[in-house]
């Protein structure tokens, strides 16, 4: 018997000749098919990549796409937002609503200045800084109206700011005033007592302990803490005096903390007169445009934000700051 003939391969290899050749292309074609297979995955992984850093980068340089709406040409009327709590961690703080007046100011198109008021109030420091700038900016641009409106509320700090504008404008049934200061807390000495806890507190200086909640309250130090924001109360009635003038029909209760209606605020010479973003715009400014210059938080700052509020949030439940409120 012939032993070639038994050798499958060989016999294979008689009966088909150049095996060997097809069976390379095949694993070259196969290798080829896998790489393009790869590059296409690739490519598809980078444009994703891309459009995401892209969505990133167009969230992060909002607030500047949102500073040169309006820069055509057109005659309008900026709008600020000053909504929410004012505080430094906030959205309404006073170096974002400073950056945003000055960047409506520069304009050119800019014919006036509207704030749109919504805020229960907040850090007196806050809102003396945008109080100031407002002043300092009526001064350098006298011709340039800046006005308020306000929608909800626009109470204490809040208050504080908008006294500085030209005139202020509500509905009927906004809540406005509250010209007053508030610092409260929490003594927990008796239940401490009743738990059977010991507080242990060493401190250097006299005062240094001054409001703790877990010692019992001081005389002294109430009385220091009163004249206090007796003092910051005196500054905010002065701002209020300054910028509103004679048109304040002083009250006993005018600077008591206590808020109006709109209605009532006119009445009081708190507020000048009823009227919306609209109506202030077209007939008072004549600039019917509306164009919002309120700087957003940036992705970056707001995450950094959170991060320093995390982190800082158990002094501020402690003791609450002092607030216009």
């Amino acid at each position: 018997m012939d032993n070639q003939s038994d050798n499958p391969v060989t016999a294979n290899s008689t009966n088909k000749p150049g095996w060997e050749r097809e069976l390379v292309e095949k694993l070259a074609f196969a290798a080829v098919t896998e790489q393009r297979r790869s590059r296409r995955w690739g490519i598809f992984f980078k444009m994703l990549m891309f459009s995401y850093l892209l969505a990133i980068l167009g969230i992060t340089l909002y607030p500047k796409f949102k500073e040169d709406i309006g820069v055509g040409g057109k005659n309008h009327t900026a709008v600020i937002d000053l909504v929410g709590v004012i505080a430094e961690d906030q959205n309404a703080n006073a170096e974002s609503i400073i950056d945003s007046l000055r960047n409506a100011v520069k304009d050119k198109n800019t014919k006036g200045i509207i704030f749109h008021a919504n805020s229960p109030g907040g850090s007196p420091v806050q809102s003396a800084y945008v109080y100031d700038e407002i002043k300092k900016i009526k001064k350098e641009h006298p011709d340039l109206p800046i006005h308020a409106v306000v929608s909800d509320i626009c109470a204490s700090g809040c208050y504080y700011i908008v006294s500085a504008t030209d005139k202020i404008f509500a509905s009927p049934a906004s809540l406005v005033g509250s010209i007053g200061v508030i610092m409260d807390g929490f003594g927990f000495v008796e239940t401490m007592q009743k738990l059977g806890v010991e507080r242990r507190l060493i401190t250097a200086g006299a005062h240094k302990a001054i409001l703790d909640p877990f010692s019992p309250a001081k005389p002294d130090e109430n009385q220091y803490m009163q004249n206090l924001i007796n003092q910051v109360h005196q500054q905010f009635i002065g701002a209020v005096k300054s910028g509103r003038g004679a048109r304040l029909k002083e009250t006993p209760d005018m600077f008591s903390g206590l808020v109006w209606t709109g209605e009532e605020s006119v009445k009081l010479g708190v507020v000048d007169a009823m009227g919306s973003q609209e109506y202030v715009a077209k007939e008072i400014i004549g600039a019917e445009k509306l164009v919002d210059f309120t700087q957003q938080e940036r992705l970056v700052d707001r995450i950094a934000g959170k991060l320093g509020a995390t982190l800082g949030s158990g002094f501020s439940n402690m003791i609450r700051g002092l607030s216009l409120r």
